[in-house]
């Protein structure tokens, strides 16, 4: 591994460990100051703090399935996905790139709530976004990285422009 490698998978674990630290100390400040399925305004008619335990996936999904069933599969299924993400990362730490910031940015978000998950049996939700009837489900610092890092790794699939190599353009044009 040259220094640049070892440079650059340094920057993705910070990246990942940063999300995963700012989602822990998010979460407990929730926790402490913010009495379960209470709210705090902050924008009037649409954003509130609110403190709420997820029991389900990501946006409550499967949060009415049957407990023993439901926390066995988020968790296997949790740590499924990080030694994916991880082995993706590992293959990616040449150079940075936009794909290997996404996926440190979905491993931390994994993380943070897995940690909770495994530790409590749910996940502290707490940004919820709002516009009169219209609530998006509550959410969290991990589950906002996990959703940008998804963002960015489809922009990157759909918006990258593939570079031939100059020997194969010219091959092309015979």
């Amino acid at each position: 591994m040259t220094k640049s490698h070892g440079t650059t998978r340094s920057l993705y674990i910070a990246t990942a460990l940063a999300i995963f630290l700012l989602d822990r100390w998010t979460k407990f400040i929730v926790a402490q100051k913010i009495s379960l399925f209470d709210s705090i305004s902050v924008i009037p008619g649409f954003f509130k703090i609110t403190h709420l335990r997820n029991t389900g996936a990501a946006f409550s999904l499967f949060a009415d399935a049957p407990a023993a069933w439901r926390m066995a599969t988020l968790v296997i299924f949790s740590i499924v996905a990080l030694v994916i993400v991880l082995v993706l990362l590992v293959r990616n730490s040449r150079a940075f790139t936009w794909n290997g910031f996404s996926l440190a940015l979905i491993l931390g978000g994994a993380l943070g709530n897995l940690w909770d998950r495994v530790l409590h049996g749910w996940v502290t939700d707490f940004l919820l976004v709002y516009y009169k009837r219209w609530e998006w489900p509550a959410f969290n610092v991990a589950d906002s990285a996990i959703c940008v890092g998804a963002v960015l790794l489809i922009a990157e699939m759909l918006f990258k422009r593939e570079h031939a190599p100059a020997h194969d353009t010219q091959l092309a044009k015979e």
